[in-house]
């Protein structure tokens, strides 16, 4: 069988899938053409979704006549049926896909993930021995990496804490252009997937309703409720994928219950520049006073739910 391991920055276990199927014999294929070309492509056949869902199918598209394709899941947040359902929505929307197989993007618990890592090795192997021998071998990389915090102060700069899904803020090709942008005001971005993930769920576990919050939202507002009760931390950026209703509408809720200034940012493909960011910025260093959230952009797309 002739299997695809898409590109996936913003998953911890990557390099877990892909040492576990060249252990399992095979040679899983990258698509073949660059990010920008994906993204593209993807925003051809699916003009109306956000720009995450363009690049994941964009990549879909550039493998080289694969059987299967494997791909992370996204913590999802409230209502956020792509990043739910990404590889049973797909081949709805898109014909003539190849089989799209879905595997965990962080450990939870190493026996669970073994369990599913097994399922898909008997799928694309059909070796048992072989199966559980790849197991094994790389069950050191499903071992977290130690993180610790980033450093949240740099001289003369005032710190701004950028809260968004890491399938957004970790690919270059969709955010790289963000962190340049605020450096560029004078303003020293701490960006939420570097914050430690069990820092991050240990803060998520004292807010109300954690119970009920999707994975995606105990990941987004553990971060969120961290930085923001640093005295380092000036004010958050909340960015959301363009055409993306459910993150923006849980990035809104965030706000709602934030003590420090908040502006709210739709994030699409291609942009540089957002005049939005200058008057944030005097807000942080002037002392600005007014609301703690900004309203977003007339020029985004999307609004809030």
């Amino acid at each position: 069988m002739k299997v695809g391991l898409l590109p996936a920055p913003a998953a911890p276990l990557s390099p877990y899938w892909a040492a576990y199927l060249r252990e399992l014999g095979l040679t899983p294929e990258a698509p073949a053409l660059s990010d920008a070309e994906a993204l593209a492509l993807g925003a051809q056949s699916l003009p109306g979704e956000a720009p995450t869902v363009q690049l994941a199918l964009g990549r879909v598209l550039a493998l080289d006549r694969v059987d299967a394709a494997v791909l992370p899941e996204w913590p999802a947040v409230r209502g956020d049926a792509w990043g739910e359902a990404l590889t049973e929505l797909l081949p709805r929307r898109i014909s003539g896909l190849p089989t799209l197989l879905p595997v965990p993007e962080r450990v939870q618990d190493l026996t669970e993930l073994e369990t599913q890592a097994a399922g898909l090795g008997l799928r694309v192997a059909q070796n048992p021995g072989g199966v559980r021998l790849a197991l094994e071998r790389v069950r050191p990389l499903a071992q977290p990496r130690a993180v610790e915090l980033p450093l949240l102060t740099r001289a003369s700069r005032a710190t701004v804490a950028v809260i968004g899904p890491r399938p957004l803020l970790m690919e270059e090709v969709l955010a790289g252009g963000l962190r340049p942008a605020l450096e560029a005001l004078g303003l020293h971005p701490v960006f939420s997937y570097e914050v430690p993930y069990p820092e991050a769920r240990r803060r998520a576990e004292r807010l109300e309703g954690f119970g009920q919050m999707p994975a995606g939202e105990r990941e987004l507002f553990g971060a969120a409720s961290l930085l923001a009760g640093k005295g380092a931390v000036a004010g958050l950026l909340l960015v959301s994928p363009a055409r993306d209703g459910a993150t923006r509408a849980a990035l809104g809720r965030l706000a709602a219950g934030l003590h420090k200034p908040a502006l709210l940012l739709d994030l699409d493909a291609g942009e540089r520049e957002w005049p939005e960011l200058e008057a944030f910025r005097d807000r942080l260093t002037l002392g600005a006073r007014g609301r703690d959230t900004a309203p977003a952009s007339p020029r985004a797309p999307g609004g809030a739910e």
